[in-house]
């Protein structure tokens, strides 16, 4: 089950819009909301799905609005949430910013978004992409046009219109890792973990399935590939984008699909692996007296030096700097905060994730050009130096 209805409040708590999906709730019970919401507040024991009697209320905020969803049932509370953020999204692809004044603004639009984003309490169509072509926006104005419905609303490619056409086929492949990183004073590591996504950038003309290869070590293991020259990641926590036919996936671990067009993510997956450092930082710090503490800019005492180390280009760099600060008459005993570190390194991954292969196939066998990327970034990356 899913929800019942769904209200967009104001900061007070009012009602701005809603739509009643089911009418197995009433509507009033929303009066309830906004002061068991201060109570729990008040109490210390505020949480995301609050009760009155049998109602449940799930809710969100954003910006100086409440989004809630109402529900008698056993809901599927993260099919709920979920909705709730995509149609934040969706307001904001409609609105730029959604706040009070922009739903004021657009009541009847939003009305519209409301009807095709769920039907009888469960999610439709939550692409912006594919809303925009029969819900249109000009002066806080709706459009509806022709009132036929459009063929992707209908088709079984919903993510994608057909007719599309481009001059140059071209298919852009960005593997974006993101390290995670806890390193202590003596630098051992405490935490580790690489987080990717898999982003494409697609211009290809008609309906074309493509077909992702990874160096995937599940794959490898299946065709006899393992070992050797061959090396293999072991991906996991694999999330989708809804175009890829998870059953094909399970199967033979291939990932095919029809994609979108223009950006989307196409995969994300998590790896919980020793990741040795990839920028290193030495501190050393002296104080004077009355908790002075000086960096200089050349070779004197109360100097803090950081010597950062870049692994992958095997580059050394040495920082001085010299900084007066107020004295104090008495010396608190502080522990130094971690050093967080941003940093990007392009033309590597550090899991050793590769694609394999990108494979085009449309049926009027067009040839399309794919363009891969890799690139490694800082996500939490600290290192302590106390």
């Amino acid at each position: 089950m899913s929800a019942s209805a769904v209200f967009i409040l104001d900061v007070k708590g009012k009602p701005l819009i809603s739509r009643n999906y089911k009418g197995d709730v009433a509507m009033s019970k929303i009066e309830h909301f906004m002061p068991l919401l201060v109570q729990r507040e008040e109490e210390g024991a505020l949480a995301p799905l609050l009760s009155h009697g049998e109602v449940h209320f799930l809710w969100i905020k954003h910006s100086n609005l409440y989004l809630v969803a109402t529900t008698s049932k056993n809901a599927n509370a993260s099919l709920v949430y979920s909705f709730l953020y995509k149609t934040i999204e969706v307001f904001c692809e409609y609105f730029k910013e959604l706040e009070e004044e922009s739903i004021r603004d657009n009541f009847v639009i939003v009305y519209e978004l409301l009807d095709e984003l769920m039907d009888f309490g469960f999610p439709q169509t939550t692409d912006s992409k594919i809303l925009q072509e029969y819900i249109t926006q000009q002066s806080n104005k709706l459009e509806t046009g022709k009132s036929r419905v459009p063929p992707t609303v209908t088709n079984a490619v919903s993510w994608r219109s057909e007719g599309i056409k481009y001059k140059k086929n071209e298919v852009f492949i960005d593997v974006i890792e993101s390290v995670n990183l806890l390193v202590n004073a003596n630098g051992s590591v405490l935490l580790s973990e690489i987080v990717g996504t898999i982003k494409l950038k697609v211009f290809l003309s008609g309906m074309p399935e493509l077909r992702l290869g990874l160096n995937d070590r599940v794959l490898f293991e299946l065709t006899g590939l393992s070992g050797g020259k061959n090396k293999s990641v072991e991906l996991e926590d694999v999330k989708f984008h809804q175009c890829v036919r998870l059953s094909r996936f399970d199967n033979d671990r291939t990932i095919s699909f029809i994609p979108p067009d223009g950006d989307f993510e196409l995969m994300s997956y998590r790896l919980s692996t020793q990741v040795k450092p990839l920028i290193w930082i030495e501190s050393v710090i002296e104080k004077f007296s009355h908790s002075r503490v000086e960096i200089m800019v050349k070779p004197e005492r109360n100097v803090v030096i950081w010597s950062i180390k870049s692994f992958p280009g095997g580059k050394e760099y040495l920082m001085r700097a010299h900084f007066g600060l107020p004295s104090v008459e008495k010396e608190e005993v502080e522990g130094r905060p971690p050093i967080g570190v941003k940093f990007e390194i392009p033309y590597f991954t550090v899991s050793g994730i590769q694609v394999r292969y990108m494979k085009i196939i449309e049926k009027s066998g067009y040839q399309a050009l794919p363009w891969v990327r890799y690139i490694t970034q800082s996500g939490d990356y600290q290192l302590r130096t106390s």
